[in-house]
């Protein structure tokens, strides 16, 4: 097996540090920060699409695959199409793409060497998809907005990296309330290898999943009942959620089970 070498290891004119000027060089950090964002980025995705599967499949008592959309084949969205393909488990059947240039010969070849189906039509994959994920650029969010309002279907969890836009925007022009977006931080004076995900997504995702969970009809009882369930397959002693973990002690006080 013949190895590559890398024949400009051991030349540092050609590093990528030389063309810049000081002060361009101060700036240097944000490239780790883009780097470990992206990773994190795709690792709670993927996280979530394993916790929305497994919830699936505990509450339906059969095997069942998640339908999850990518919109947008950037750097992020490829990123996080080749996480979910090598980690997740889900199908490539399972997995489908709108990006404005299907044709383009390097999208074509990828995306069919995976066998994962690619096209440009924003609503048709609003309308298939149990989680969606936005990876467009932010000056595309008015016009994929506009597309989708109206088209996603209430069980859809829209999954937003786009980071310039709050989700009550967000929500205000999709005309949809059911979103996730990840927010970090970056809590070491390092500042380059510290990426923090904020305690509001860790929230979001335990709403999230107790949304899913009212949308097939579930009691609180027996929604807490599953929710627990899944926490506990991987640690044994985790927290146990109650009512007033999501509302307040007077409303849960006030819930029957079947509520």
């Amino acid at each position: 097996l013949l190895v590559m070498a890398d024949v400009a290891a051991d030349l540092s004119s050609f590093s990528f540090e030389t063309g810049l000027t000081d002060d361009e060089k101060k700036l240097l950090y944000l490239r780790a920060r883009a780097a470990g964002l992206t990773f994190c980025g795709c690792a709670h995705a993927l996280y979530l699409c394993k916790l929305v599967k497994r919830q699936t499949e505990t509450q339906q008592h059969q095997e069942k695959d998640l339908c999850v959309g990518i919109l947008g084949l950037g750097h992020m969205g490829k990123q996080l199409l080749l996480s979910l393909l090598e980690l997740t488990g889900i199908k490539p059947s399972h997995i489908k793409v709108s990006t404005r240039r299907p044709e383009s010969a390097g999208t074509l070849k990828y995306l069919f060497r995976t066998g994962v189906e690619c096209f440009f039509n924003n609503r048709r994959l609003a309308a298939w998809a149990d989680v969606l994920f936005l990876c467009c650029l932010p000056s595309h969010l008015p016009k994929v907005c506009a597309d989708l309002h109206s088209h996603l279907s209430k069980r859809c969890l829209v999954y937003s990296f786009v980071s310039a836009v709050p989700v009550t925007r967000l929500a205000e022009l999709l005309g949809h309330n059911f979103i996730l977006k990840p927010q970090y931080d970056f809590v070491s004076a390092d500042r380059c290898k510290c990426v923090a995900v904020l305690l509001s997504w860790v929230c979001a995702v335990l709403y999230s999943l107790l949304n899913i969970c009212t949308s097939a009809g579930l009691g609180s009882s027996d929604a807490l009942s599953l929710i627990n369930s899944l926490f506990k397959e991987k640690w044994t002693h985790a927290v146990q959620l109650n009512a007033q973990s999501f509302v307040s002690s007077s409303y849960a006080s006030s819930l029957l089970g079947d509520e």
